[in-house]
């Protein structure tokens, strides 16, 4: 349970909500359903098996090279989601080989938080959260629950209190990074909210709830689309600009991000109760829907439908 943390509600959001458009559908019978589900079930665990054994200790890396993911040391800041698919694997069979593997790369997180290795990023929300905070609510284990408050205590260091913004990359002292949020970071929060309700310390969900607020004003635009960076000024707090850095122009959409929004609102929401967020992200999410093509497999880009350009799922 959160601690009660007083706050002063400053979010007032002018974002326009555009009527979701019909769609159609195929809906299955229930025992369809339920045949494919448990196909899915099947494969979901044949692949990771597979994928155990081939990664060995390593984990793969963020990218893929001629249909593979080379592999990595714990680098970057995609490692946990293999992690994460181990202690999910775990959960849906039962089978401790998987919740072995997921242990002893918890053991890997200790040691990169530890002498902070690679943790000059926001995405510290996403390691460890996946990792360590899975592998302490599963398991009950301690060293778990430590590494994960100690990587909330490093992502609470790039808060900054003027800006009310969590800095996503790089030194704190970088001027080409300072003050940049970006919509991603949404997703990284609830490793804040968690750490607030295992220690009583309210600064925790207090930045995570100033961040998602800073993030509602001025990542989303008007009309609900998102910018993927903004930038804050850290010394006084007044917004800078936006632009982007993975999108296809400054003043599109990236799909990934507005994905990140519609969730990381979200995660807000379900921490806080606050119901702006939750409106927030319906308003991304009509947005997101109304720009998918006829398979509803979008674009890497929204303002791409209508062109040949690369998916993105």
């Amino acid at each position: 349970m959160m601690p009660f943390c007083p706050r002063e509600n400053t979010m007032t959001i002018a974002v326009v909500k555009e009527p979701l458009r019909v769609f159609g559908g195929c809906p299955l019978e229930g025992r369809q359903l339920s045949s494919e589900l448990i196909e899915a079930h099947r494969r979901t665990l044949s692949i990771i098996d597979l994928n155990l054994a081939e990664f060995g200790e390593r984990f793969p890396a963020e990218a893929c090279v001629n249909g593979y993911y080379p592999l990595t040391e714990n680098v970057e800041w995609t490692t946990s989601f293999w992690t994460g698919q181990l202690w999910l694997a775990w959960e849906l069979s039962g089978k401790d080989s998987y919740r072995q593997a997921a242990l002893q790369q918890v053991r890997s997180f200790g040691v990169r938080i530890a002498g902070r290795q690679d943790t000059d990023t926001h995405d510290l929300g996403f390691l460890y959260t996946l990792s360590c905070v899975s592998g302490w609510r599963l398991t009950g284990n301690a060293k778990a629950r430590g590494f994960a408050l100690l990587a909330a205590q490093a992502l609470l260091e790039r808060f900054h209190a003027r800006a009310g913004i969590i800095q996503a990359w790089g030194d704190l002292t970088d001027p080409q990074q300072a003050g940049r949020m970006i919509i991603d970071c949404n997703m990284n929060l609830p490793l804040l909210y968690w750490a607030s309700e295992q220690t009583g310390d309210c600064r925790f969900a207090d930045a995570a709830r100033r961040h998602a607020s800073q993030a509602a004003r001025y990542l989303v635009r008007p009309d609900a689309s998102t910018w993927h960076t903004y930038y804050m000024d850290v010394v006084s707090g007044e917004p800078r600009y936006g632009n982007t850095q993975q999108g296809y122009a400054d003043d599109s959409c990236w799909s990934r991000g507005q994905a990140w929004g519609i969730y990381g609102l979200l995660l807000s929401y379900n921490y806080t109760g606050d119901r702006q967020f939750l409106e927030l992200s319906r308003r991304l999410e009509n947005y997101f829907l109304n720009r998918l093509p006829a398979d509803s497999v979008c674009h890497w880009d929204l303002a791409l439908l209508g062109t040949d350009a690369l998916r993105d799922s």
